[in-house]
């Protein structure tokens, strides 16, 4: 259905019925007023002012009226409700999409019309005989009547009241449930409230009007700290209320929908599907198909087309740039939308898509019309590159687009830009970027997010395609991205060194080869007459683009799932080249540089250290991600969706090498206490030593996501699957841990109170899950280690920290030393032995 921010819109129909079918049962034994239809002359009268467009916009005094075609009538309608302006404080901004749903208006006993919410997804073939059974099974739910003021004068059409329609509360206009609670709003204030206007369309009807709606429970912004009183932009008291400038819109669904496209795994598009039943099934089918534009060639161009000329497509996708955006930009944003004609190229069209700055003088366009396709310019503090669609349910066509482009975002990119890749571009060493510079990370963006509104999802596994010394390497770079998909989520290069000489173009991504074959793949015009056809086709370029091309290669991670519980550590965030712990060691050394610059890169004039705070907040972030893409590698099985006639078993573990060396890079980069950014001299520029430092906790929880029962399970259960040999085994990864952790008491050197403190912690989760796993399994429950072999590595492990606890206490004189072996080994030997 239509994908909104908040909850399907099936759930908001759901909603709507209940609603609705409620209200009724109160009022089944009321009488039922029928007002007599008016004359049209009485209704629409002489002062109207009227507009003519999908239905004809009447407005009457400060009354507003449809009139609705009856060749209208059981066509879908799609209505959406936008932000269009908001209250300072707003968590959410201009041009946020707030409720959408999908209605048709039929005509009804007693001169009204009924609405009706379109949820039926089922399909059949009318000439089945099984498309009986579906049309008299099913049925869309009526979610609001209303009343015929009066008919037109030719009989054809029908007047209806929208004023109340658009101001008042409801399903339709309204916000979405889900939306009312996030923004903490009420009923609107009829009094405070008004219709601004209304324009007419071919297609569309665009409704501006301000609301003013009371306050709910709507949470006030945190405080600072403790002490401080919340920030002035917090909502304001119930009693005023908050105010907002809203956009509906009304837009007709195309009478001949968009053929459906199937979708694959292998090809990274979002989709929908609905359910088909046919007489010669032996189960239901479920119908996926890809949501994209549509996107066709002109009838005269055909020929030209299947000979394999490039041809432009019948309407291209044209996407405006908000006029408030900085001057300075607009350029760069254009650049990142017309990069993707390069793609479209590899689909047989050229000039396919195409960046325009808003046309100011044009008094016919809004930025609210739903037509348009619109980068927004958000004056908003929080960054965020936000994007969304709605879709036709019958097809998948995208048949809105937004894009909302927060001002802070810049200083993001800029942030970034300066940890990742301030070692290898001098540029990036100051506080406020050169244009050409910060153009090109924009452009980078805005091509990523435009790939988002074509249809594509996040390609994680597109990265793991690159050899690591390609990335090194500033002959190869010059010529081909960093990254084979703009669609993967990384940022820039960072595992290019200083001394590798590599270009801007090396370090910031590209539209690349897999984002050519999946345009390719999506918007070529197959010339098949059927859905079957159409697919069979498009199932014969997988198997023979992607048997033959690692670069092609697409994989992501199930939605919902959490960065650091990933199973399938190829297709993960941040991470670079086909050895992403060997990435992390280069990228540590980019870090060291940066931090020791990172004061004089971050302060000028008679600035206070708040820069330089944020920017070390962002390092310590990038820090983060390396730790992840090591402990994920740990019980990592790597997923490459196949078909039964592609050779090769679907799921792989991680190589045991590869495993060994996430591990020595913990032990290395991670429980080895990092004194490099923890550096005194910058750290108490800004950060009171009142708290557990940042890093620490960064360490603590990759030690506790190590060790983490999921994560030995999973690792036990790959070794039952593959065998000792091709797995890193439970006994294995706790034997390397504890020989990096517990090192220097082998060497007898001194350990810091950092490293103290995560050798206790190891200890103690370590003993928590080995009585865990002693307990009588319990087989209800999912993934559980009692009654496996884990428990008993577990023990075997504790058992050799405390023998080198105890083997190490005659070599150490410090106080502080021997009270920490000694509390390890007696914590341990009473955990193992309490009888003693």
């Amino acid at each position: 259905m239509i994908k909104l921010k908040f909850i399907p819109v099936f759930a908001l129909v759901l909603f709507a019925a209940e609603k609705g079918f409620a209200q009724d049962s109160t009022s089944v034994t009321k009488p039922v007023v029928v007002a007599k239809l008016k004359p049209y002359n009485q209704v629409i009268t002489a002062k109207s002012i009227s507009k003519l467009g999908l239905f004809t916009v009447h407005k009457v005094d400060e009354r507003y009226y449809f009139e609705i075609p009856d060749e209208l009538l059981s066509r879908e309608f799609l209505f959406t409700t936008r932000l269009s302006k908001v209250p300072t404080g707003s968590p959410r901004y201009s041009g946020d999409l707030m409720n959408g749903i999908i209605v048709s208006f039929e005509k009804a006993a007693g001169d009204k019309l009924f609405v009706r919410a379109i949820t039926n997804v089922a399909q059949s073939d009318p000439s089945n005989e099984l498309a009986k059974a579906v049309k008299n099974a099913t049925i869309d739910p009526i979610i609001m009547v209303l009343d015929l003021k009066a008919r037109s004068v030719d009989g054809k059409s029908s007047v209806v009241e929208m004023t109340d329609f658009f101001l008042k509360d409801n399903l339709i206009s309204g916000f979405h449930p889900a939306a009312k609670k996030q923004m903490g709003t009420g009923a609107p204030a009829a009094d405070r409230s008004a219709i601004l206007g209304m324009e007419a369309y071919p297609n569309n009807i665009e409704v501006k009007s301000l609301k003013t709606y009371a306050l709910g429970a709507a949470p006030r912004p945190a405080a600072a700290d403790g002490d401080s009183p919340a920030d002035a932009s917090a909502p304001a008291p119930s009693s005023v209320g908050v105010t907002f400038e809203i956009s509906n819109s009304v837009m007709v669904l195309p009478k001949e929908a968009m053929k459906i496209q199937a979708y694959d795994p292998r090809v990274g598009f979002k989709s929908d599907s609905y359910t088909v039943f046919s007489d010669a099934q032996q189960k239901v089918e479920e119908r996926r198909f890809i949501i994209k534009n549509r996107l066709e060639v002109k009838p005269e161009d055909l020929k030209r087309y299947q000979a394999g000329e490039l041809v432009e497509p019948k309407e291209p996708l044209v996407y405006y740039i908000d006029p408030a955006t900085p001057k300075q930009y607009r350029k760069y944003m254009i650049a990142g939308i017309n990069n993707w004609n390069e793609a479209f190229k590899a689909a047989g069209f050229k000039n396919a898509i195409i960046g325009k700055e808003w046309p100011v003088n044009d008094k016919s366009m809004d930025l609210e019309d739903g037509r348009f396709r619109v980068i927004r310019y958000m004056p908003a503090i929080s960054p965020f590159v936000d994007n969304n669609q709605v879709t036709d349910p019958r097809s998948g066509e995208i048949i809105q687009t937004y894009i909302g482009w927060s001002h802070s975002q810049v200083k993001t990119l800029h942030d970034w830009y300066m940890i990742q890749a301030g070692a290898a571009d001098k540029d990036a060493r100051n506080m406020k970027f050169s244009e050409e510079l910060m153009g090109a990370l924009i452009q980078a963006e805005i091509s990523r997010t435009v790939g988002f509104t074509l249809g594509l999802t996040e390609n994680l596994g597109s990265s793991y395609a690159i050899p690591l010394e390609k990335l090194r390497d500033k002959n190869w770079l010059a010529n081909h991205p960093f990254n084979y998909s703009i669609m993967d989520y990384n940022h820039y290069n960072y595992v290019a060194q200083p001394a590798d000489q590599v270009s801007r173009k090396g370090l910031i991504p590209q539209i690349s080869d897999y984002d050519k074959w999946a345009i390719k793949w999506a918007y070529t015009n197959t010339g098949a007459t059927s859905f079957e056809a159409d697919k069979k086709i498009r199932l014969g370029w997988i198997k023979n683009n992607l048997n033959a091309n690692a670069n092609l290669i697409f994989a992501t991670q199930p939605a919902g799932i959490k960065p650091t519980d990933i199973t399938n550590p190829t297709a993960q965030w941040e991470d670079l080249s086909n050895n992403p712990v060997a990435a992390a060691a280069y990228g540590i050394k980019n870090l060291k540089y940066v931090m020791a610059n990172l004061i004089p890169w971050t302060t000028t004039g008679e600035n206070t250290y708040f820069t330089t705070s944020d920017l070390y907040y962002t390092l310590v972030s990038q820090y983060s991600f390396f730790m992840r893409h090591a402990f994920t590698q740990i019980g990592g099985v790597t997923e490459n969706m196949k078909t039964v006639d592609q050779v090769g078993d679907v799921y792989v573990p991680v190589s045991k090498v590869i495993q060994k060396q996430a591990v020595a890079f913990l032990n290395k980069e991670v429980f080895n206490t990092p004194e490099w950014i923890l550096e005194p001299s910058v750290l108490n520029k800004f950060r009171k030593p009142a708290k557990k430092e940042e890093v620490t906790k960064m360490q603590e929880d990759a030690l506790f996501k190590l060790i983490d029962p999921n994560r030995l399970f999973r690792m036990n259960t790959a070794t039952m699957r593959f065998g000792k040999d091709k797995t890193y085994t439970v006994d294995e990864m706790l034997t390397d841990l504890s020989n990096g952790l517990y090192a220097e008491f082998k060497n007898h050197q001194p350990v810091d109170g950092n490293k103290r403190y995560l050798q206790k912690f190891a200890v103690n989760y370590l003993l928590k899950y080995l009585a865990e796993g002693e307990l009588v399994p319990d087989p209800t429950k999912e993934g559980l280690i009692a009654g496996t072999d884990i428990p008993l590595a577990m023990r075997k492990n504790l058992k050799a920290i405390e023998a080198q606890c105890k083997a190490a206490i005659p070599a150490y004189t410090d106080p502080v030393m021997l009270a920490h072996l000694k509390y390890l080994s007696d914590k341990i030997n009473n955990a193992l032995n309490p009888k003693n």
